[in-house]
Order: structure tokens, then sequence, then C-alpha cells
């Protein structure tokens, strides 16, 4: 039972079943009465987050993302918080551990507590529409998605393809990559990669790791034992890089000038690492302020054009 399902039967938004709910002005005496009536019929009874945690005179955002661990999203989250700082606005940090199930759970405790959903998400549309229940919602990294929502594109093949040329000039010829493990398909990120590398009638050499430095450190050594003459990686996010480029070192190549390494992502953490971390560089601040940016126009009845941050070949000392 959530705040929207009282909504429904009382006939009112859900803003209005908050403001009766909560003792707020700017409603009037026979519909406050016939919301906390339908309240108690139906037995709905709001959290404690939901009446003491978020102030109810605010907009509250949820910002949902799947590994918290990773600086990626760590990132991401301080743009948001920055952005909704500025309009007042409070956001809640949902961590679902890439996990659908966890999702899901995420997904259905969010009815009742926030305004707006904005997040990575791995349901499909119609299972986060029937989870939201017509609650604006920003779909970050996704390609397609339904009409209803906002949308951010990430794109980084400029970014990859510029990865690829700067090595391929700089005399490497055995450019290997590290994609992620997740659900067993290739990311669009290989895509741009093998592409990138046909164009130049070089060979591919691909690998999986997981997303950790701990799984860039066990991927990196496979690849490296499989393929000994590789002279540079690509990796699908810089924390796998930052992992590669450890293992290449106690495996005694010397980065850069044996073995190259550039990441995607262009986090602050590859700045403290020796060498310091090649990237495509993702303006990761910018992602979380759109997405508040979105909401905003999404609460207004307007739909947002969809945004698209462009990734950048950021060269550091790995590369």
């Amino acid at each position: 039972m959530t705040i929207r399902d009282v909504a429904k039967s009382a006939g009112v938004s859900y803003q209005t079943v908050s403001r009766a709910l909560n003792d707020k002005g700017e409603i009037d005496t026979t519909t406050k009465q016939r919301v906390l009536d339908t309240a108690k019929r139906l037995g709905y009874r709001p959290s404690r987050f939901a009446r003491g945690l978020v102030r109810q005179d605010s907009t509250s955002v949820g910002l949902v993302i799947p590994n918290l661990l990773n600086p990626y999203f760590t990132e991401v989250a301080a743009g948001a918080l920055e952005a909704a700082r500025r309009r007042d606005w409070h956001v809640v940090v949902y961590d679902t551990a890439d996990d659908d199930a966890q999702e899901l759970s995420t997904l259905g405790m969010l009815g009742s507590q926030v305004d707006a959903v904005v997040g990575y998400f791995g349901q499909p549309d119609d299972v986060i529409d029937r989870y939201t229940g017509g609650m604006p919602v920003v779909q970050i990294g996704r390609e397609v998605v339904g009409s209803r929502f906002g949308q951010i594109r990430v794109d980084g093949e400029d970014g990859v393809r510029a990865a690829v040329a700067h090595l391929a000039d700089s005399g490497r010829r055995h450019i290997g990559m590290l994609d992620h493990d997740h659900h067993g398909k290739a990311s669009v990120r290989y895509t741009w990669y093998r592409e990138s590398m046909a164009e130049r009638g070089l060979p591919t050499y691909a690998g999986v790791a997981a997303q950790s430095i701990e799984g860039g450190q066990r991927a990196m050594a496979a690849m490296l034992g499989e393929h000994p003459e590789l002279d540079a990686i690509l990796t699908y996010n810089d924390v796998i890089a930052i992992g590669a480029m450890f293992q290449a070192r106690l495996l005694g190549r010397r980065v850069p000038a044996e073995f190259a390494v550039i990441g995607f992502d262009g986090l602050v953490i590859g700045s403290m690492v020796e060498p310091p971390l090649s990237s495509v560089r993702i303006d990761t601040r910018e992602v979380g302020a759109i997405a508040i940016g979105q909401v905003g126009q999404l609460l207004a009845g307007s739909k947002p054009d969809i945004a698209t941050v462009k990734g950048t070949l950021l060269l550091r000392g790995s590369a």
C-alpha cells in the first residue's frame, strides 16, 4: 500500500494526500477529511521515513545506483547532490548491489518516500513504470527508454576511437580490451573498440573482468598469460584499469614504456595512482546535475530533451 494507492482511491494527487496526512495548508477541509478517511479505510500508514526523515515541504529525489563502492557512481551522486542543494531539494541514495531483486524491492519502496526517481536500472520500462506509478523518472545510461521518462545517454565512442588511434599511432600493435562480465554479453564499449581496431587492420584481444580492482588484476593476469604479446589494454572502466595496471607492473611490465593502459570514466581516483591513469573521461558531475535538471522539467509537466554526455580522451601517465 502506497501513498499513490490512497491518492487514486480518493481521486486526488499524491501531493494532496501528503499535505492532508502531514496537516499542511493549501487543502480544504472536505478534501482533507476524504483523504484521511480513505487512508484509514485502506489501512495506509506512512513510513517513519516519509513522516520524518524527508521534509514534506521539500522535493525529494531517489537516486538509484547499482554499486556505491564504484567511485563512478559516487561522483555522479555528488553531482546530483550539489545540483539538488541549489534547489533546496533532498536526494536519498539507494544502492541495489547490481541485483535485480534488490532493484525491484527499491522501486517498490520509492512510491511513498520520494517525489521523483533518477538512476541506473536493469528492469524493462514497463516494470519501472508499474512500480513508480506515474512518478517522474530519469534513466541514465540507457540507449532507448519509453517516451514518458527523462533520459541521459553516455556516449564514449569518440573517446574510445581516440584512445585506439593514440595507441596505434604510438606504435602499439597488440591492443586488448577488458570488458565487464555482467549478464554475459559484450558492452557497447567493446563494440567501439572492435570497430576501431578493424578499421586499422589490427587484431582484437578480448577479456572480461569483474568491476573491481581485484577483478582487473585477475583478468589482466589471465590475459597476459594467454597473450604475452600484448602491449596495451583498454578497459570497461577505471576501476578495472587500475587493477590491470597494478597486475601488469607486478608481472614486470613497465608502464607505459612497455605496456600502456587506458581506462574509461576519467575518475579522480585515476590521478592518485602511479603512473596517473589515462582514460576516456565522462563528466560525472554533469551527469548528476543534468538528472536533477530533468526532474525539475518533469515535475513542471514538460518532457525534457534527451541529454547526451560525451566522453573525451584524457591522457595522463599510463599511455
